[in-house]
Order: structure tokens, then C-alpha cells, then sequence
């Protein structure tokens, strides 16, 4: 069953997720011109192997599909307990955040130069963007590869600024790059993060052999059974940002659904 999902959802819900992807945004045109030659960028770098996925869906037998829930740019795999939910910028469905428990984590991919990856120059701009606003940032090697794991500014009821630990993951694929935002627990405790990082894994990109510029968003779709449940109506808050630069200022918050599996 899918239902609308109001955006002010508990954290325990995996909320905080939303909170976080909604509250990043950067200009990149600004971020190349202030840190200019002196910052090393991480160009024309072949994307590196995936033995354990995610996978393209020229990989999997099939069309991909058994035991994953089709969003059409994405196959998402199905696990016990979870919550899907999407997201919209104008009439596009561009991401789907994956609730589980008391975590979260948010997938969205993008087209990709054919024979660069893009996930090591991402990674600069989403950390320039997140020390901007007096956040935290670490690279480091997880699971998953290399990833950051950051303290994000975030307001608090009261007024005042609180942190959000977050960890920003992605993977290079033939043509396409698959970026995930971990959130609530699993960005903190390993053994809450396994499903989360498992579902990223499991994750099947279909990126279509039509022209794409690199960075745009691989548009999703609702899966053909989906019945959507109203629950009010979702409020936005638009930002100013690059369309890529953390994916997170472009998203305008809309219809949401839910699968409760």
C-alpha cells in the first residue's frame, strides 16, 4: 500500500533524513571560482570497479525486478519492514528515500560521462558546501568505499542550531553515478547502518541509452501498482544551489509515497 507521508514526520521515522537533504544547498559556479587553482579536482578518473554493486541493469539477470520495486530509473530492493518514500522537483520524481527503523537512506542518481566517474569531484563540492555553513566533514573509506561522514548544521524547535550526522556515499556506473544520503542511525551505529548499506548495494540503475548531460537526474516513476493515500498537503522550502552540488537544494518537496513491506 502507498500513502502520502507528511513531511514532518518523527526521527524516528527516519524524519531527520528530509530534514538534512532539504537543508543543503550550494552554488558549485561559486565554489570553483573561490577555491580556483589551488584545490586539486578530481577529473577524468575511470569509475572503479563494483564487485558488489550497485549494479546496472545490463548486470543483473532478468529485468531486475524480482525482489526490487520499480521506480524505473531505479530498481530499489524490497526489505521486511521498510517505508519508501519520493521525492519530486516540478513534475519529476528525482529521488526515493528508503525508511527503515530509526534510519534512512535517500537514493538519487544522475547521468555520468561515459568513461569518467564524477564521485571523487562530488565529494569536494559537497564538503565545501556543508563547511560553508560551519559544518563538519571527514573523508574517509567505508563499506561502501569513499565516503564522508559529516555534522550538519540543522535548526532546532527552540531557535537555535543543532548537528545532524549524516554520511554521503556513491558509487560510479557506466554512464550513470548513484549517490546515497545515510541518515539517523545508521549514520552512527555500523550495525544499524548493514540493511541500509545492503539496499544501496542491491540498488539497480536503469539509465536508458537516450542523451543525457552529464549530472542530470535520472528521473523516476511511480511503480504501476501504487495507490496513492492522501494525508494533507506537503510544504516546501525552495533554495538557492547548484543542481548537483549534494543533490539536495534543487529537490522541491511534493507528493510523497509510502510502500510498507
Amino acid at each position: 500500500m502507498f500513502g502520502r507521508r507528511k513531511k514532518n514526520s518523527s526521527a524516528r521515522d527516519g524524519g531527520e533524513a528530509e530534514q538534512v537533504v532539504d537543508s543543503i544547498g550550494t552554488d558549485q559556479d561559486q565554489d570553483v571560482a573561490e577555491t580556483g587553482a589551488d584545490t586539486p579536482r578530481r577529473v577524468n578518473l575511470p569509475p572503479a570497479p563494483r564487485p558488489d554493486g550497485p549494479w546496472d541493469i545490463t548486470e543483473v539477470p532478468g529485468d531486475g525486478t524480482e525482489g526490487r520495486v520499480d521506480l524505473g530509473g531505479i530498481l530499489v530492493p524490497g526489505v521486511e519492514g521498510m517505508e519508501l518514500r519520493v521525492e519530486v522537483a516540478g513534475d519529476a520524481i528525482v529521488a526515493a528515500t528508503v525508511v527503515l527503523h530509526d534510519s534512512a537512506v535517500q537514493l538519487q542518481a544522475f547521468a555520468a560521462p561515459k568513461k569518467e566517474g564524477i564521485w571523487g569531484e562530488v565529494r569536494e563540492e559537497i564538503a565545501s558546501g556543508i563547511t560553508q555553513q560551519g559544518g563538519i566533514v571527514d573523508e574517509v573509506e567505508g563499506p561502501l568505499g569513499w565516503e564522508l561522514r559529516a555534522q550538519v548544521p540543522v535548526p532546532l524547535p527552540d531557535g537555535q542550531t543543532g548537528a545532524q550526522l549524516v554520511r554521503f556515499v556513491g558509487v560510479d556506473g557506466p554512464r550513470w553515478f548513484l549517490r546515497g544520503v545515510i541518515s539517523g542511525q545508521g549514520a552512527v551505529r555500523p550495525e544499524a547502518a548493514g540493511l541500509l548499506e545492503g539496499i544501496f548495494r542491491e540498488t539497480v540503475v536503469v539509465r536508458g541509452d537516450g542523451p543525457m548531460a552529464p549530472r542530470d537526474p535520472i528521473v523516476l516513476k511511480l511503480p504501476n501498482d501504487a495507490q496513492m493515500v492522501p494525508d494533507g498537503v506537503q510544504t516546501t522550502q525552495e533554495q538557492e544551489g547548484s543542481r548537483f552540488s549534494g543533490g539536495m537544494g534543487q529537490l522541491e518537496r511534493g507528493p510523497e509515497i509510502t510502500e510498507v513491506r
